[in-house]
């Protein structure tokens, strides 16, 4: 089993915020989101999400185009087609659209749909245009561009109209949270500071590169992940990094009282616990619950200590953060403080 890149490309600013719209759709907006550790870019297509071990892929062709026409929409499908027809198997077939004609789908209030929606005229031009492109791409062998594979392709494909904000995408990380959501303009930046990171993954050539098997991907070097992602956003809020190394001023009371010898290791045990807390997907509510707790409660209370923070926070709430013990607590504490005061 193979699978030889072809078509990858670079992209203008509004493409690639299409690409970046589609990626955190992908990463928020899905039932099954949960299951995608990794998001490949231009690779399989312009963004394809992928679990942790590298098993399963999610394929997403996205077009920022909000007027094309049903027969474009159906060329813009020969990437999936071609992923379709590989030796890869791939759990869904997605393109995530600007917009589509009015004409285009028989329920206009659904933004997420597959072919059944679709009037009956505008699915005839999407068919053909596949058809058309598919023939047109050198990379597609012409016998296995059949009525079959065409129709049993097509019921697999959802498709997508993008009706969301740049900052709508950013507030859907932190949503159940609505405390620690900063401005427009901040989520705005944050998006604009995923995109562009997605964009460097570009800077790689792997045209014409062949993999045998799903993970090998990863060897390219051009995936974001969800940690990195929700870690950028953290760094963002807090205006600070929580994982960067040094003494949060906060909490130097703890550590000055402690003895020196043992000074390096209390600094690595913190991190260490934040590192474990932060990654750990499975309290990953309970993480943000904890930020959100302690971030409000030191908005309301400025002149409050780490103490004074701690005893604050609700039992509940600190049972369920099992990664952090009391000291590791302070510390994580001390490092919202700090990036709230500068």
């Amino acid at each position: 089993m193979s699978y030889t890149v072809y078509s990858s490309e670079r992209l203008r600013k509004t493409a690639a915020d299409a690409e970046t719209k589609a990626l955190l759709y992908l990463m928020n907006f899905r039932d099954d989101s949960p299951e995608m550790n990794f998001f490949i870019v231009d690779f399989f297509n312009d963004v394809t999400g992928m679990d942790r071990m590298g098993k399963k892929l999610w394929d997403v062709q996205s077009k920022a185009t909000k007027n094309a026409s049903a027969k474009e929409i159906g060329r813009e499908l020969v990437t999936l087609f071609k992923n379709f027809l590989s030796e890869f198997t791939f759990v869904d077939y997605v393109i995530f659209m600007g917009g589509v004609p009015g004409t285009f789908r028989k329920d206009s209030s659904k933004n997420l749909f597959d072919v059944t929606n679709i009037n009956e005229k505008a699915f005839s031009s999407v068919r053909e245009g596949l058809m058309e492109e598919s023939k047109a791409k050198e990379y597609i062998d012409n016998s296995f561009i059949t009525d079959k594979n065409i129709d049993e392709f097509l019921k697999l494909v959802w498709f997508v109209v993008d009706d969301k904000l740049p900052q709508d995408y950013i507030k859907k990380i932190i949503k159940d949270y609505p405390s620690i959501i900063p401005s427009d303009s901040i989520l705005i930046a944050i998006f604009n500071e995923i995109r562009n990171k997605q964009s460097e993954l570009k800077n790689t050539i792997v045209e014409g590169v062949t993999i045998d098997k799903i993970s090998d991907v990863l060897k390219y070097g051009r995936e974001l992940n969800s940690h990195e992602i929700r870690l950028l956003v953290l760094q963002r809020i807090l205006n600070t990094d929580p994982l960067s190394k040094g003494i949060p001023e906060p909490f130097m009371e703890v550590y000055s009282h402690y003895p020196v010898e043992r000074r390096k290791m209390l600094l690595e045990q913190c991190q260490s616990a934040m590192c474990r807390a932060l990654f750990n997907n499975s309290l990953k509510q309970a993480y943000w619950a904890l930020i959100d707790n302690v971030y409000t409660s030191i908005i309301h209370n400025p002149g409050k200590n780490i103490d004074d923070i701690v005893d604050l926070i609700p039992d509940d709430v600190l049972n369920a953060c099992i990664d952090f013990d009391a000291i590791s607590l302070k510390y994580f504490v001390a490092k919202i403080m700090e990036g709230i005061s500068q």
